[in-house]
């Protein structure tokens, strides 16, 4: 068994418990579910900020503990007032030390996209993330069927909410890419069954993925240079979690990084 699949099986029975002790109707009297939410693609296309998704995670099924103490709300607020365009927050407990309550806290602090980030396999899942403040859920192509995909993307574009899909190949995305269920597709660099990262998986992809979609690179960028290459490629987003939180102060080097940027000549603060 794969650490996917021990995720998914894990998230299977964690889904059930929830949906016993929070049930759907409960999640439709939050005060978010007649929100609007934010665009994610909107964000992630304006040419004055910098294309950052930055993400929030305490901890990998990889590498363990990452930054178990880092402050939702001043690591969130310190990425947004650093230039990133949108959040990426991790809500599974078991595997990645994340909780509901951490993106709720960042939607109170913060007005940029905040992108859900879980291990999605049921519709109860969406509306939990609207209900906690979310504008955007991500569906990993590698654990859903195609038919889940489209079913799952349809609902949660129901409610508002734009689909981020995440690939790893050029199968998945030919067996799983739809404009009824989708907005942007991530292409995760790293796998999910052995957690090895390769860098150059967004650049063989990019021509791939038709130009409808707002192209997403996701795991192992550390750098400007990266950045500008994969940009130069026509992705608009940049998926960064580990780079920043494994620093004392993660929301600095998002700054750091950001600033890098703007001194290069194919980025311009306007």
């Amino acid at each position: 068994m794969t650490i996917l699949d021990k995720i998914i099986a894990h998230k299977r029975q964690e889904v059930s418990e929830r949906q016993s002790l929070v049930p759907a109707k409960r999640l439709e009297q939050s005060l978010y579910m007649d929100a609007q939410p934010l665009s994610l693609s909107h964000y992630l296309l304006r040419d004055d900020l910098s294309g950052i998704i930055a993400e929030f995670k305490r901890k990998s099924p990889s590498k363990g503990f990452i930054n178990p103490h880092a402050p939702v709300e001043r690591t969130t607020l310190g990425y947004m007032q650093a230039g990133a365009s949108a959040l990426s927050i991790l809500t599974d407990t078991e595997f990645f030390g994340g909780k509901n309550e951490d993106l709720t806290t960042a939607r109170r602090y913060n007005f940029c996209p905040i992108l859900r980030k879980d291990f999605v396999i049921d519709e109860y899942q969406i509306l939990e993330a609207k209900s906690i403040g979310a504008d955007a859920v991500l569906l990993i192509a590698a654990a859903l069927m195609p038919e889940e995909v489209l079913q799952l993307g349809r609902f949660a574009k129901s409610l508002g909410l734009e689909v981020l899909l995440e690939i790893h190949s050029a199968e998945e995305l030919e067996n799983t890419l739809h404009p009824d269920a989708v907005t942007l597709v991530g292409v995760n660099n790293r796998n999910l069954h052995d957690f090895s990262v390769r860098l150059d998986t967004s650049g063989e992809l990019a021509q791939r993925i038709p130009a409808a979609y707002v192209k997403v690179t996701e795991s192992g960028l550390s750098s400007a240079a990266e950045i500008e290459a994969l940009r130069a490629v026509g992705y608009r987003g940049f998926l960064i979690g580990e780079t920043f939180m494994r620093h004392s102060r993660p929301e600095k080097a998002c700054a750091a990084l950001v600033q890098q940027l703007r001194t290069t000549e194919a980025f311009t603060l306007i």
